[in-house]
């Protein structure tokens, strides 16, 4: 393949004379440095280099994010999965739980088998959305080490009681209705 200088000849964009003061300009400049053991600086591929690596490290920051997106999605879509195949059924509910989420009291209408399964902490309280989900206690653990935000309510398994409260014997209801 011919230079670039032959094909800019071949072109008719330099003539003889230029090419030559150029080839003549380069062979004095190599001389001198021969000379001085100095090397010149050729600024445009200081340039160039530069350039390059600006770019690099800008899509190594493009990378990151998108692994970083890629790595958040990968986790609410195990969520979602973990919800759907461990989604507990709400009963034929008559008896209305409150819960609360965020700054609301939501309210969850559930059998009564459920609510002491809610109340004993067994089952847990999981919101995806809109979506209110139960599923068990060891599922909810799962992924509140993904997500915490999306575990809504878990109540204690079982309290231990001290020997030297004067209360003990009454029971606070968890769920208390008014």
């Amino acid at each position: 393949m011919a230079s670039l200088q032959e094909q800019f000849l071949k072109a008719g964009l330099v003539d003889k004379n230029k090419a030559k003061l150029a080839n003549q300009d380069k062979n004095k400049q190599k001389k001198v440095e021969r000379r001085t053991g100095t090397q010149s600086v050729d600024e445009s591929r200081v340039a160039a280099l530069e350039t390059q690596r600006k770019n690099a490290g800008r899509a190594r920051e493009l990378n990151a994010q998108r692994d970083a997106a890629a790595t958040q999605k990968a986790i609410l879509a195990q969520i979602a999965q973990l919800v759907q195949q461990n989604r507990q059924g709400k009963g034929a509910g008559d008896i209305a739980y409150n819960f609360t989420h965020g700054n609301k009291i939501e309210r969850l209408y559930v059998s009564a088998a459920v609510q002491g399964h809610l109340m004993a902490g067994r089952l847990v309280i999981v919101c995806q959305g809109a979506a209110v989900e139960l599923v068990p206690r060891i599922i909810a653990d799962k992924i509140a080490e993904r997500d915490a935000s999306l575990v809504v309510r878990v109540n204690k398994a079982s309290a231990e009681v001290d020997t030297d409260d004067p209360y003990a014997a009454f029971q606070i209801p968890d769920d208390l209705m008014w």
